[in-house]
């Protein structure tokens, strides 16, 4: 399984964008208040970067960073031993340090760090004996739609329509298919703020249609 132990499960940089990305359109659909959603998407971070975020309300986060070709991944547990930040970024590029060592990374804390330059493999500092909970926050990335919808159906509950079209209709995102009224009102029971779907939606740079 996807975590800090099996990094060359991880998808590439572009494919982790594109799930980044689909799970937080997914996010947007099902939730319209930012506050409460558990992953989001800014496209427009810095002129260079995007930046995803994933929050659990209970002290869990995950901040990734992405820059041209290159993402840095920092993942924090609350109920995790904390390790020697210095061991876990270990060898980390100078081009993650601001990001890795500055806010809001800095006030959350690190319990694990991985990155990716280019072609690269995938790689991090030290690891440690002790738990990180890195398989829980990675295994979405493992790009099977299946593994969003089972989450979400108990995260979101009852806002979350499935059906037998529901697989078909998360595949679309994933794949970065232009958003529909029609798919949106396929995925979520109740939708009213429409415009702020549309901000969300400008915001993680998602093509839509309605």
């Amino acid at each position: 399984m996807l975590s800090s132990h099996n990094l060359n499960l991880l998808p590439s940089a572009s494919n982790l964008k594109k799930i980044c990305k689909a799970i937080s359109v997914l996010d947007a659909i099902l939730c319209s208040d930012w506050e409460f959603r558990y992953y989001s998407y800014n496209a427009q971070w810095s002129e260079s970067e995007e930046f995803f975020e994933m929050r659990n309300g209970e002290g869990d986060h995950m901040l990734i960073l992405f820059q041209k070709d290159s993402v840095v991944i920092n993942g924090f547990s609350i109920d995790c031993e904390q390790p020697i930040i210095g061991d876990i970024t270990q060898n980390l590029p100078a081009q993650f340090k601001e990001f890795i060592f500055g806010e809001p990374v800095k006030s959350i804390g690190t319990t694990f760090c991985i990155w990716k330059i280019e072609a690269d493999a995938w790689s991090c500092g030290v690891l440690n004996n002790f738990e990180d909970n890195s398989e829980t926050m990675l295994a979405v990335f493992d790009g099977d739609p299946n593994t969003y919808i089972n989450w979400a159906k108990e995260y979101h509950g009852d806002y979350f329509l499935t059906n037998a079209d529901t697989f078909n209709l998360v595949s679309k995102i994933y794949q970065g298919e232009t958003l529909t009224r029609d798919i949106v009102s396929s995925i979520a029971s109740d939708i009213e703020e429409w415009e702020q779907l549309e901000l969300d939606l400008k915001e993680i740079n998602y093509n839509y249609s309605f």
